[in-house]
């Protein structure tokens, strides 16, 4: 499978999903058989740990199709970019997606600590100070809105993503693998593109 149809089957899936009409393909007792020994996922997706994100579900897929990395509010850390490396270097995945949603409570509490100046107590605020750089950054951009301090947020994460794995971005630039960023609507359930690397023309699935 190639980057861009990996990409294309992840967005039709989210398109079934939010139409009301999934598939749920490869969950049946077989496919859960011929995935005890071996995997083989499309994609690795790297998102907020929300429950309301539960990735095989929001893109219609099933056992085997994801290989699924989540923190609360998408940041990283060395296990984090190990996980990730695994997916695309061991399992071969040719897509990573990066994957914000709206009413995130780890940006909104950045947000509220840049402006009342309190931070969480615990390793909270560990999680809180490395989504604030990407607020300062939307702001110094003259961005406000919570939508575009999200996108802000997805960009960053994808960027800093590429920087510091020299195998992925090693990858991206030889058109083996495609990292986007796509910002989730907790109402509707549609997922939006709002970053590409290595996506170099305009994909036929709407987004």
């Amino acid at each position: 499978m190639t980057p861009r149809e990996a990409f294309e089957l992840l967005l039709a899936g989210n398109q079934r999903f939010t139409a009301g009409a999934p598939e749920h393909p490869n969950q049946d007792a077989a496919l859960r058989a011929e995935t005890a020994l071996v995997q083989h996922p499309f994609a690795v997706l790297f998102g907020c740990s929300d429950s309301r994100l539960a990735a095989e579900i929001i893109f219609d897929r099933g056992l085997g199709d994801l290989f699924v990395v989540r923190t609360a509010g998408h940041v990283m850390g060395a296990e984090t970019l190990g996980s990730i490396e695994y997916g695309v270097d061991l399992l071969d995945c040719p897509l990573v997606v990066v994957l914000g949603h709206d009413s995130c409570g780890t940006v909104a509490a950045a947000c509220a600590t840049l402006e009342h100046g309190k931070a969480p107590a615990g390793y909270i605020r560990d999680v809180v100070e490395r989504v604030a750089s990407s607020v300062l950054a939307a702001r110094a951009a003259g961005r406000f809105d919570a939508d575009e301090v999200l996108a802000e947020h997805i960009r960053t994460t994808v960027d800093l993503l590429l920087d510091r794995s020299r195998e992925l971005a090693e990858r991206v630039a030889e058109g083996r693998v495609v990292v986007v960023g796509l910002r989730y609507r907790l109402t509707d359930g549609s997922a939006q593109l709002v970053a590409a690397r290595g996506l170099t023309a305009e994909v036929s699935t709407a987004v």
